[in-house]
């Protein structure tokens, strides 16, 4: 469909946001991070919220939210905190660049900004881990400024009301101009929520809600059938597989050495199970962190990152409770943790799996 034809398909601006306001009014959703009808929203919960949101549903976020504000209520004690605790209070929520850059956004608003966010979107994107969507959506929901806030659930909405096929990513500027044609002047806010609700709710991925839809009279995607159909999507290329090994070492008191990652880079200043490189192909010969009796541990342990598969083979030594003190061999970054104390520990998704494989053959 050529552009022109999109454009003609988009719904009277004031019908879509007048009809949408109203669904909105009656039936949003109540998150811990939005304002209740009729009050200001907190600038600092809604960048929060946004930064956690980020490629995560919002059952996953509400925990870690919840848990954020409780430990850090203002910016200012966000940008106080040690790096190092906030992975940890990040730990499982993935894509961890994310919190080094909310902390780093954290000490910019604290100490260039007296703890108040920029109001505008050219302001806001100069902020870490701040990009244009986030912008766009911290400007119109916390500050109520005219923005074009489009997400995942947006774009699906719009390819859908306006019988859009051509294939994402490549509609996004097209879908952008719509976008900026249906966003009003008033309740910019709202209106920007309203579209994510819609998404979310209605217009889902797999068997869209048509006839609960506040815009079904005037969606062409509806008319011509091909709402469940869309949006496109340009095929992905193929994913590929990293492999490595990982050394997984307990002392007989119950401690556990582990490592801690490089801040830069994949899963920066998380903390790890000591192992080799991750590598496509032939895996990386490894030297083991200590001289022990290594048993490799039947299995493999997957996880799926944004880019490639990761494939850890799993080995396993027992060593006695003086070891280090006796032999003062603590690998470099290395450190002793109980298993009791697992939890307090910045470890992602992925080192949370080689933890409980090994563990799971230990115990048997």
């Amino acid at each position: 469909m050529r552009h022109g034809e999109n454009m003609s398909a988009t719904p009277d601006p004031v019908w879509a946001a007048t009809t949408l306001l109203a669904w909105y009014d009656q039936s949003r959703r109540e998150l811990p991070w939005r304002a209740a009808p009729g009050n200001v929203a907190d600038p600092y919960a809604v960048w929060l919220s946004e930064i956690m949101l980020q490629q995560t549903t919002v059952k996953a976020v509400e925990p870690y939210f919840s848990a954020f504000l409780k430990r850090w209520p203002r910016v200012e004690d966000l940008a106080a905190a040690e790096l190092e605790l906030v992975l940890q209070a990040w730990a499982g929520l993935g894509y961890y660049a994310r919190a080094r850059n909310l902390h780093a956004c954290a000490r910019v608003v604290a100490d260039d900004y007296s703890g108040r966010f920029p109001e505008t979107e050219k302001e806001l994107l100069t902020l870490p881990g701040v990009g244009p969507y986030t912008a766009a959506a911290i400007a119109a929901i916390a500050f109520d400024k005219p923005a074009a806030v489009m997400d995942g659930n947006v774009e699906r909405v719009l390819t859908r009301i306006c019988a859009v096929e051509a294939p994402l990513p490549g509609a996004k500027p097209e879908l952008r101009a719509i976008l900026e044609i249906l966003a009003p002047a008033e309740r910019p806010g709202d209106f920007a929520q309203a579209m994510m609700d819609l998404g979310a709710t209605i217009c889902t991925p797999r068997s869209p809600s048509c006839s609960h839809c506040p815009w079904r009279a005037q969606c062409a995607g509806l008319a011509s059938g091909l709402a469940s159909m869309l949006p496109n999507k340009t095929p992905k290329k193929a994913k590929p597989t990293r492999r490595g090994d990982a050394y997984f070492v307990q002392r007989s008191d119950g401690a556990i050495l582990l490592r801690k990652r490089p801040t830069k880079g994949l899963l920066g200043g998380m903390t790890e199970v000591p192992g080799s490189e991750w590598r496509e192909g032939q895996k990386v010969m490894s030297d083991e962190p200590i001289e022990a009796t290594w048993e490799r541990v039947p299995g493999i342990v997957r996880h799926t990152f944004t880019h490639f598969h990761l494939e850890l083979a799993v080995y396993m030594a027992h060593v006695e409770d003086g070891f280090d003190a006796e032999k003062e061999i603590v690998p470099e970054r290395c450190m002793w943790v109980h298993r009791s104390e697992l939890d307090t520990q910045a470890l992602p998704s992925i080192m949370r799996k080689v933890v409980a494989h090994a563990l799971e053959h230990s115990n048997h």
